[in-house]
C-alpha cells in the first residue's frame, strides 16, 4: 500500500485519482501482463500485442519508445513503430454528449449535420465528418471521456514504480526512469490538450502559405476546446495508394521529393515539424500535399539545426571528421576529453560501416541506431528532439520507397541545405550565430569580473583560499606520503631503542629477564615496529615492479 504513497498529492486531486483505483488498474496491468507471459520472455511482437492490451496510455508509450532506439534495440523499436492506436469506436450518442458538454449549449446549434459513422477511431478520440450551420465542411476530433484521467493513473503508477526502483538500485546508470516517466507525461498532456494541436494546425497552416504545393486543415479556434478540434475536412487520396494517386494522374516521383524537400524545410530552416509523417497522415488534394493530424510535432532550436546541418552533410560526402565533430557539439563543454579518443575509434568503425555504402543503399534506420547508441555509452545526451527527427526520417524513407525508389533522401535533404546556403542566407546565419555567442560572451566575461571583484574583496580581508588539484600528482604524492611515514616510524623505533637502553643502564626496578620492564616493553614495541616497516618496504617494492 505504501507504493502510492500515504496522502492525495495535487496530481492525483486534479485527476480524481485513490489509491483504490490504481491497485485496481495496477491489478489490471499485472494480469495482461501475465497473459502475454512476459516473465518467460518479451519478443516484439509480443510486446506490441500488450501494448494495444493495456489501452491509450501504453500505446502512445510505444509510439514514443519507437523514436528512442538509444533506450530499445531496434528490433523492437520497428515493430513499436507499428503501433496505430485503432480500437473500437464510441456509440454517437457519447460523441454528442461530449460535444453537449465542451460547449454548454446544443449541438445543433453549431453543426446542421454529423455523420454518426466515424472516420476513424482510435484509442485516443475519435474523428467525424460534419457540416457546420454556416455550411463549411469539417472534421471533429473528439477526445474519449476520461481517457487523460486513466492515462494520469498509469503515469502515477509509473512514477510510483520509478522512485521505488531508483531508491533500490542507481538505474540512471542504464536509463533514467524518473526522466524517462516524466517526459512521457509531458507527451501525454500535450497531446490530450487538444488546444495544443490547434495552435499546432494554425502554426503550420502559415508555414505552408508559403509553398504551393503543401496545405493541412484549417482549424477553427473558436469551436476548439481542450477535448474537441474541429477543422476543415480534407478529401482527398492517402499516400497509402498510390496506384489511385496514378490513376489521377499524378507523379509519384515528383510527391516524393516536393515532400522529402518540405519536410526538409520544416525541420532545417523552419525547426516545427510533423513528427508522425505515416502514409495515413499524408492526403494529396487538389494537387497539394496535405498533413493531417498535428498533435505529434517536435521543435529544434537553432544549434541544433545547424548540427543536424552538418551531420547530414558529412554522411552525404562520407566525411567521417566532420561528422566526428558536428556529433562532439552535442557533448558540449560536460565531456571527458579523456574519452575523446575511443569515443573516435568507434566513429570510424561506424563511418566505415555506413560511410562507405551508396547513398542509394544507406540504411538510415540502422545508421541513426547505430550512431545513437553509440553516443549514449560515451555519455554525450543527443537532445530527444533529434532520435524524433530520426524516427520521422525512417517513417518517410519507408512510405517513400515506392515513390523515389532509386534516390536517396539524404542526398534531398543535402541538396536542399546547398540551395539554401546563398551568400545573404549564409551572412544572416553567420551574423545571427555571432550575436548570440557574443551575447553569452558578454554576460560571460561579465559574470567573471563579479566573481574577480569578489575574489579580490575577500584577499584583502584575507578570506580568499585556494583549491588546487595537480592532475597526475596523485602517484607521487602517495610515494612522498609512504617515505614520509616510513621516516618517522623509523624515529619512533629509534627512540624508542635510546629510551630503553637508557632505562636499561639505569636498573630501574622492577626488572624481566634482567632488564627493567619498562625497558623491555621499549624493546619489544621497537622490535614490532622494526619488522612491520621491513616487511611493509618489501612487498610494496614487488608490488611496484610487477606493475
Amino acid at each position: 500500500m505504501a507504493l502510492f504513497g500515504s496522502r492525495r498529492d495535487s496530481f492525483s486531486a486534479r485527476y480524481h485519482l485513490t489509491r483504490r483505483g490504481k491497485l485496481k488498474r495496477l491489478g489490471q496491468i499485472i494480469r495482461i501482463a501475465h497473459q502475454f507471459d512476459i516473465f518467460h520472455g518479451l519478443t516484439p511482437v509480443k510486446m506490441r500485442l500488450m501494448f494495444e492490451a493495456l489501452g491509450p496510455t501504453f500505446v502512445k508509450a510505444g509510439q514514443i519508445l519507437s523514436m528512442r532506439s538509444e533506450m530499445l534495440p531496434a528490433s523492437f523499436c520497428d515493430e513499436l513503430a507499428k503501433l496505430r492506436a485503432d480500437a473500437d469506436p464510441m456509440p454517437y450518442q457519447v460523441v454528442l454528449d461530449t460535444l453537449s458538454d465542451e460547449y454548454g449549449r446544443p449541438v445543433d446549434e453549431i453543426f446542421s449535420h454529423i455523420d454518426a459513422k466515424p472516420l476513424g477511431s482510435a484509442s485516443l478520440a475519435q474523428v467525424h465528418r460534419a457540416t457546420l450551420v454556416t455550411g463549411e465542411d469539417v472534421a471533429i476530433k473528439v477526445q474519449r471521456p476520461g481517457v487523460r484521467e486513466t492515462m494520469a493513473q498509469d503515469v502515477a503508477i509509473m512514477r510510483s514504480i520509478a522512485k521505488s526502483a531508483s531508491r533500490m538500485i542507481r538505474t540512471s546508470q542504464v536509463v533514467d526512469l524518473k526522466g524517462v516517466v516524466e517526459e512521457l507525461w509531458s507527451t501525454f498532456e500535450s497531446e490530450t490538450d487538444f488546444l495544443v494541436e490547434a495552435r499546432n494546425l494554425a502554426e503550420f497552416k502559415r508555414f505552408a502559405e508559403a509553398f504551393n504545393y503543401m496545405d493541412c486543415p484549417k482549424p477553427y479556434p473558436d469551436l476548439c476546446t481542450e477535448h474537441v478540434v474541429v477543422m476543415e475536412y480534407v478529401d482527398g487520396i492517402s499516400v497509402s495508394h498510390p496506384g489511385k494517386l496514378i490513376e489521377a494522374g499524378y507523379d509519384l516521383k515528383e510527391i516524393g521529393t516536393k515532400l522529402v524537400d518540405n519536410y526538409a524545410t520544416q525541420i532545417l530552416d523552419e525547426g516545427f515539424f510533423h513528427a508522425d509523417p505515416h502514409p495515413g497522415n499524408i492526403i494529396v488534394r487538389d494537387g497539394q500535399i496535405v498533413l493531417i493530424d498535428l498533435g505529434m510535432t517536435g521543435r529544434l532550436d537553432q544549434r541544433t539545426r545547424h548540427v543536424l546541418k552538418e551531420m547530414i552533410f558529412a554522411v552525404a560526402s562520407q566525411d567521417s571528421p566532420a561528422l566526428a565533430d558536428a556529433l562532439l557539439r552535442f557533448a558540449g563543454a560536460d565531456a571527458n576529453a579523456e574519452d575523446y579518443p575511443s569515443l573516435l575509434a568507434d566513429l570510424d568503425v561506424i563511418v566505415k560501416e555506413f560511410g562507405t555504402v551508396d547513398l542509394a543503399e544507406l540504411d538510415i534506420a540502422a545508421f541513426l541506431t547505430s550512431l545513437t547508441q553509440m553516443a549514449s555509452r560515451h555519455g554525450i545526451e543527443i537532445p530527444s528532439t533529434v532520435t524524433t527527427v530520426g524516427r520521422a526520417l525512417v517513417t518517410l524513407e519507408g512510405l517513400l520507397d515506392e515513390f523515389i525508389p532509386n534516390v536517396n533522401m539524404i542526398q534531398i535533404i543535402s541538396e536542399h541545405i546547398s540551395r539554401s546556403k546563398t551568400i545573404d542566407g549564409a551572412i544572416r546565419d553567420e551574423a545571427k550565430a555571432l550575436g548570440i555567442e557574443s551575447h553569452q560572451a558578454l554576460h560571460g566575461a561579465l559574470g567573471a569580473l563579479a566573481e574577480l571583484k569578489n575574489a579580490a574583496r575577500m584577499l584583502t580581508r584575507g578570506q580568499l583560499r585556494v583549491n588546487m588539484e595537480l592532475v597526475g600528482s596523485e602517484e607521487p604524492f602517495r610515494l612522498l606520503s609512504d617515505m614520509v611515514n616510513r621516516l618517522t616510524m623509523a624515529l619512533i623505533v629509534v627512540g624508542l631503542f635510546v629510551g630503553s637502553s637508557i632505562v636499561y643502564f639505569a636498573g630501574i626496578k622492577p626488572v624481566v629477564f634482567g632488564i627493567p620492564i619498562v625497558g623491555f616493553m621499549g624493546y619489544v614495541v621497537a622490535f614490532v615496529l622494526s619488522c612491520w616497516i621491513v616487511f611493509d618496504i618489501y612487498f610494496k617494492g614487488r608490488k611496484s615492479k610487477k606493475r
